[in-house]
Parts: structure tokens; C-alpha cells; sequence
């Protein structure tokens, strides 16, 4: 017996040192090959790049992966506690590794002849997805396991558990129950109910197949079950299971506004983030960007640009229809239409319109649900395209049949509404614009740029004009020579010489022959009148006696970029720039003689809360505060008396400059306040004739009004501020000296003090009295 005994013991002995032999072998070969689980410890999952406007409204979002970090503190109590009662309900009592869930999925399994239950821990599911592949095999169990062990013994459960919670996939698109929350329910987590969390919990076992938004009855038995275990473990009440169960589930996903109002300024901002900190930062970083631009700005910027690149498009003429169809293709067409009244009444908003029938007087027609007619006179611009001619230059149409035929697709816009629900809309007749443009508008105190639109649709084309286009600011360049001419012997009153003028380039054997936009000549023209009725002849005077260098270093020394041509042409405006740097330039005049650099980020933080960047106002002193006044002053009256009048309706002390290049290829307004600088730029892509009259007054300033006038309500009244060494004198308009009682014409000018005429005019002719010495006049003649 003695002997059995110990022939046991021995056996049994070898067979448990063989057993733990065997265990360490297999632990060995599992463990040999074990990825590092450190990494988890610094948890970087790919993250949601968030971009924000004013006031915390999001302006946009970058990413691959859908997910929004958020620590257990910033989501709902019952999510945590729905995942646990649905995942891993012992996850608090077990080291990574659930020996009972283990067993009793065996059996399970067993039973069912098929897998039908997981036995992996919340910790082993972190391990998985983190660390290890989808392979099915008992290697990898190991793994997951011995992994899971460790990580339980370097991590706390919360940590665990926040990660799973931001790194799982819940379906449609969403990695994380923040993504979730926003996709399912149009919520943050921090806000679900004890349903709304029962039903996210009871997507991960297979969030395709559970998707509510496919098949919401799996996904409601699925919370059923998850709402059963979390009352069974005591975690909820029977009266909070029975309510839960009794809530209706509503679906609806958090609106996406990336690319929609503001999307050149959100891509603006996705390239210098690129810029600076790579593609992979910025579409998996989860960094937090906060940007001056204002949503309200935008959307009024973005509706004042389209609606003024459609009425530029209706001046060129009539391309025709968009197609011709049959009446088996109109149920298509209607589709396209609008099939609610919302937004249906917007002036920017294009429609297709199927025409039913045409009467001398009308066209009859139906887009989307709804019925209309466009009257002949909603027609008054069609005409054959002819940039020569200005649409006043030819006849209104006197018959719409002429126009338009049945089975026609026209775009409209609605020009007033019915009375009755199903009555008739009154529509106008319009054509979808070639013509291109951009609108920057900036606060000149800080640099903010509260609005950036760089074409007409970012749907159809993505080049950014505002910050990307350079073209010819042709009139809106004078400013810069007239800046430079006060600060070199000129005056507000001082006389030039407003005559033919013809240059001969002896190198090239040509000659150059200058003329006003308007063709006529006036003679002695004060200089602020030059500026005012935007002079050609009297600049280019001036810009000669000035010297070429001189301006470009004026140009330059306000923070205009380019390429600067050396010779007089370069007064008119021929140097390319984009409407971002022209607008840069500018708020040299509103600051008072400082130029300040365009901010379109404000800060960057990482997604932890780290400050990566955080920007601050940059200004740079280009003139004396005296030059920069006599200019805002000037400019005033540019659009109290000259080409900048439609912006008078403002009602506000408003300065401005128009410009036109040549041919009218480039129009421009670019109007100030002290409180906010706009530019708006109208041109084609492609250097083309816009077509006669097409100039900044007509094309560009009336699209500056727009906007303002929806966004001036924002800021109070108010004018620019004089600064020291300033005197406001009252000068006769013909001699520049000092008005009279015989003067005829008289202006309010401001200059530095000790340059102000102190000679008083007499009445013109009287004593032979001249505008300017006889000599000063001669020599600008030639």
C-alpha cells in the first residue's frame, strides 16, 4: 500500500510538474510575441477634429473615423452602466479575464451547436481592438488574455472603461457613445435616458445588424435585453425599467454643418491646419479649433454674393434653358424642386421650373410641389449676350413666346407668394451665373475675418478667390498713390491737372495713351475730386511726379503682395493681388495707419485640452495716423459724391473705393468703417470681359450693400476718430484755396496742420485768377 501510495505521489507529482511545465510552455509560446500594451496607457484613438465660429456654434468637422472623446464625468450615468449589464456585468470583481463568463458561454455555445455567447471581458475587448487582429483562434485567446491581465494591473477600471466607451463601434458611421449619442438621438452623451443609453448599449455585438436607423426592432429587443440585465443586477428600479421601456424612441441625427454656410471658410481653415500640423493631426488628432468667423456674417455674406453673381449673369444676357423635355420627364424635374415652403422665398436660391405652357404675357409652370407663372416682365433681361452692349442698350422682350416654349427646364426664383396654400407663386425668370467672385469681410481692430465666401457654389468649384485669385484691383489701388501723394508735398486741395496724357515706351516702339473710365476731361481737378470721380489721368500725373518706387513702397509697406510693375501703370492698379491682401491693405485706413494681419484661426488645442497655437493681433505701422484719417475722410466722400453711392442707404459714415480694370475683366468695392472692412471682388475665372458697364459700382458695390445692410444693426454708429494735428478747413472747389462767399463750389477737407491753404479764393477769372499757378499747369501738360 505504502508502495502504491508512493508510486501515486510520484505519478502525480510528475504529472503536475508536467502540467506546469506545459502551462509555462504554452504561456511562453503565447507570450513570446506579445505586443507591447503600453500604448494603450497613452491612448490616441482617431478623433474628430472639431471647428467652431463665434459663440460656440460648430462651423465644421474633419475626420476618418466619426469619435468625440469624452471622460466618464462627460456622459450620462446610465451609459457605463448599460454597457457593463449588456458587455461585462462582473467587470469590477474580475483581473481582466471572466473564468465564469468563459464557462457559461461554453456551455451556451455547446448547447447551441454554434457561438452563440462571448465570454471576452470589457478589458479583453479593449485588448482585441487595440492590440490584436479579428483572428479566431486560441493563440490570440491567449493573447487577448495574458494582455488583459496585465493591463488590468497597470490601468484602473475607469480608465479601462473609458476607452472602451470612446473606442467601440456603435454603427452608422459612429466609433464612441459621444458620435452615437449625436447620431442616433441628436444628442451629447451627457444628456441620454436610461433608454436612449440601453439602446447604444445594445449595439456592439453587432452594430450593422442593430442599427435602429435599418432594423428597429432587433435594436429595440436588443434594448430590452440590455434594460432587463441592468434591472436584474439591481442597477435600475422596476419603475425606472417599466418607464424606460414605455419611452418612445425617436431617431434623429445631430445636424452636420460642415460644408454647408461657411465652406470656403472652413476649407481655408482645413489647409492651414494641414499646413501646420499634417493631414494625419488634423483628420485623426481630435483637435478643437476656434475660428472669428460669425455665422450670421457668412450666411449673409454667402446669399449676398450668389444673388449679386445672378443679377451680374441676367446683365449679360439670355443663354437659354437648361434643357428640353417631354412630359414623361417632368415627374424627374419636379423632383429637383422644392417640396416644402422652407427656404423656398430665399433670392439666392436657384429652382428648376418645368414650363407647361406660354402666353404673350407669361409662362406657366410647375416646380416641385408647386405651381407658377413668370409675367414677361420678370423677363426684361433676356437678349442675345453681347458683352458691347449693357442690357440697357437693347429693347425689353415684348413676347414670351419668343422666349420660352412648353417641355422647357428654366432655373427661377420666387419673387412673391400666394395667398392661398395651393394659389399661384409669381416667379422671375433666371440663368445660372459664369461669373465668379469672393467677399472678405474683417474686423480692422483685431484682424478677425467674420466672413470669407470664395465663389458661388464651393459644391461646384473649390478654388477660393478671396485668398487664391490674383487679379488687377484696378481704381481700388488708388488710394495707395493717394496715400503716398500726402505724404509728399500734396494736399486734399492741391491741383491737378485732369487732360490727355501720351507715352511713348521708346524700347517696345509704342505708345500709351490713358484715358478716364468715362472718356471726358475736366482740367484743374483738386485732388480730392480726382480720387472722388476716380481720375485715370490725374493719378497717373500724380503717380509720375511721385516716382514709381515711391508708390510701390507705399504699396508694400501696407502689406501688398505682388509683383510690381515699374512703370505708371502700376498707379492704375495693374499689380495683381487677391481680395484677402487688398482687404489687409485697407484696414490701414480704418486703423488709423496701421495695417493688421487677417486671422482666420484663433487657437488650436489638442484633444486633450493642450494649447497648441493661439494667435494674437499682428500691426504694422504704414503711415502717419494724419494720412490714414485725410484718406478715410476722402474716401467718405467717394461714396457721399462719387462712385461708391450706393452704400449712402447704410445711412453711416462709411468710406469706399470702387475699381474696374480693363475691359471691365475685374470689379471691386472696397468699403470701410472703423469697425468692419469689406472687399468684394466680381470676375471670371479666365481673364473675359464682364461686359459694358460691368464696373465695380454696378457688379460689386451693390453686393457690398447687401451684405452690410444685414449686419450693421451689430455694431453702433460710428465715425472715425480724428487724431492730433489735424484741421478741417472749408476750400473753394475750383482753386483749392480757401472758399469764399463768391465760391460756387466748396468742400469741408481735412488736412495736417500747417499745410492748409491760407490764401481765400476770389470768383474764377476775376483778375485773371487761375485754379493753379500757370507754370504748375504747363508742366503737367507734358
Amino acid at each position: 500500500m505504502n508502495k502504491f501510495l508512493k508510486i501515486f505521489g510520484i505519478l502525480f507529482l510528475g504529472c503536475a510538474v508536467a502540467g506546469v511545465c506545459a502551462a509555462v510552455a504554452i504561456y511562453l509560446w503565447a507570450a513570446k510575441d506579445l505586443p507591447s500594451f503600453k500604448k494603450i496607457t497613452d491612448y490616441k484613438p482617431p478623433l474628430v477634429t472639431t471647428v467652431y465660429a463665434q459663440d460656440d456654434k460648430v462651423l465644421g468637422y474633419f475626420y476618418k473615423e466619426k469619435r468625440f472623446l469624452v471622460t466618464l464625468d462627460q456622459m450620462s450615468e446610465w451609459i457605463p452602466k448599460a454597457f457593463l449589464a449588456a458587455e461585462d456585468a462582473s467587470f469590477y470583481e474580475h483581473d481582466g479575464v471572466d473564468l465564469t463568463a468563459i464557462v457559461r458561454a461554453f456551455k451556451a455555445n455547446l448547447m447551441a451547436g454554434r457561438t452563440k455567447q462571448g465570454g471576452s471581458t470589457i478589458t479583453q475587448q479593449v485588448i482585441k481592438r487595440l492590440l490584436l487582429t479579428s483572428e479566431r483562434s486560441y493563440k490570440r485567446k491567449l493573447k487577448e488574455a495574458i494582455l488583459a491581465f496585465r493591463l488590468e494591473n497597470y490601468l484602473t477600471k475607469e480608465e479601462i472603461l473609458t476607452i472602451y466607451l470612446n473606442h467601440i463601434f456603435l454603427g452608422a458611421h459612429s466609433y464612441g457613445v459621444e458620435a452615437a449619442s449625436r447620431t442616433y438621438f441628436a444628442k451629447h452623451s451627457k444628456d441620454l435616458t436610461i433608454a436612449q443609453a440601453a439602446l447604444i448599449a445594445g449595439l456592439p455585438q453587432a452594430p450593422t445588424r442593430y442599427n435602429p436607423y435599418q432594423s428597429f426592432e432587433l435594436a429595440r429587443q436588443r434594448q430590452e435585453y440590455v434594460l432587463s440585465h441592468m434591472r436584474g443586477l439591481g442597477w435600475i428600479t422596476e419603475e425606472q425599467y417599466q418607464e424606460a421601456l414605455a419611452e418612445p424612441i425617436e431617431l434623429k441625427s445631430m445636424d452636420d454643418p460642415s460644408w454647408q454656410v461657411g465652406a470656403y471658410y472652413l476649407e481655408e481653415v482645413r489647409r492651414w491646419l494641414v499646413d501646420q500640423y499634417g493631414e494625419d493631426m488634423v483628420y485623426n488628432g481630435g483637435l478643437t479649433v476656434t475660428t472669428p468667423c460669425s455665422l450670421k456674417h457668412q450666411g449673409a455674406a454667402e446669399k449676398a454674393l450668389r444673388r449679386g453673381l445672378l443679377d451680374s449673369a441676367q446683365r449679360r444676357g439670355w443663354l437659354g434653358p437648361v434643357g428640353h423635355f417631354t412630359e414623361a420627364d417632368k415627374p424627374g424635374v419636379l423632383e429637383e424642386g422644392p417640396q416644402t415652403t422652407d427656404g423656398i422665398m430665399e433670392k439666392d436660391r436657384l429652382m428648376k421650373a418645368f414650363v407647361t405652357g406660354v402666353s404673350s404675357s407669361e409662362a406657366r409652370v410647375e416646380f416641385g410641389k408647386f405651381k407658377g407663372t413668370i409675367p414677361l416682365k420678370a423677363m426684361w433681361w433676356v437678349r442675345e449676350p453681347d458683352f458691347r452692349k449693357s442690357h440697357e442698350d437693347v429693347p425689353n422682350p415684348t413676347d414670351a413666346r419668343k422666349i420660352l416654349k412648353k417641355g422647357d427646364v428654366v432655373w427661377v426664383t420666387v419673387d412673391s407668394a400666394p395667398e392661398k396654400e395651393d394659389g399661384t407663386w409669381i416667379l422671375d425668370l433666371e440663368r445660372e451665373p459664369e461669373v465668379e467672385g469672393a467677399l472678405v469681410s474683417i474686423k480692422p481692430g483685431t484682424g478677425e475675418v467674420v466672413a470669407l465666401v470664395g465663389g458661388y457654389s464651393f459644391a461646384k468649384s473649390q478654388f477660393n478667390r478671396a485668398t487664391q485669385a490674383r487679379r488687377q484691383p484696378g481704381s481700388a489701388f488708388k488710394p495707395v498713390v493717394y496715400s503716398a501723394a500726402l505724404d509728399n508735398g500734396y494736399t486734399a486741395a492741391s491741383i491737378v491737372l485732369d487732360a490727355p496724357i501720351v507715352y511713348a515706351n521708346d524700347a517696345e516702339g509704342k505708345l500709351w495713351r490713358p484715358e478716364n473710365f468715362e472718356g471726358t476731361f475736366e482740367g484743374p481737378t483738386l485732388l480730392r475730386t480726382a480720387l472722388v470721380k476716380s481720375k485715370n489721368l490725374c493719378t497717373i500725373r500724380v503717380a509720375q511726379k511721385l516716382g514709381i518706387r515711391t508708390i510701390i513702397e507705399r504699396a508694400e509697406a501696407m502689406g501688398l503682395e505682388s509683383d510690381f510693375p515699374h512703370d505708371l501703370s502700376v498707379s492704375l492698379g495693374s499689380a495683381v493681388v487677391t481680395p484677402m491682401n487688398l482687404c489687409e491693405a485697407y484696414t490701414t485706413f480704418a486703423r488709423g495707419g496701421s495695417y493688421i494681419k487677417p486671422r482666420t484661426v484663433l487657437s488650436v488645442k489638442s484633444a486633450w485640452g493642450d494649447e497648441l497655437y493661439a494667435s494674437k493681433p499682428e500691426a504694422v505701422d504704414a503711415m502717419s495716423p494724419q494720412t490714414a484719417y485725410i484718406m478715410s475722410t476722402l474716401m467718405k466722400q467717394v461714396v457721399q459724391n462719387g462712385t461708391g453711392w450706393r452704400a449712402k442707404v447704410l445711412k453711416r459714415p462709411v468710406a469706399g473705393k470702387t475699381g474696374t480694370s480693363n475691359m471691365e475683366q475685374d470689379a471691386w468695392f472696397m468699403g470701410f468703417a472703423p469697425y468692419l472692412l469689406t472687399g468684394v471682388y466680381v470676375g471670371f475665372d479666365e481673364l473675359t470681359p464682364m461686359g459694358k458697364w460691368e464696373t465695380g459700382s454696378r457688379a460689386a458695390s451693390p453686393i457690398w450693400v447687401d451684405y452690410r445692410k444685414h449686419v450693421e444693426e451689430d455694431y453702433p454708429y460710428e465715425d472715425f476718430t480724428q487724431p492730433p494735428g489735424i484741421v478741417m478747413v472749408k476750400v473753394d472747389g475750383k482753386t483749392g484755396k480757401l472758399a469764399s462767399p463768391s465760391s460756387t463750389e466748396e468742400y469741408f477737407l481735412p488736412f495736417k496742420v500747417g499745410s492748409e491753404p491760407t490764401e481765400t479764393s476770389s470768383s474764377y477769372g476775376e483778375n485773371g485768377e487761375a485754379p493753379a499757378s500757370a507754370d504748375d499747369l504747363f508742366k503737367q501738360t507734358f
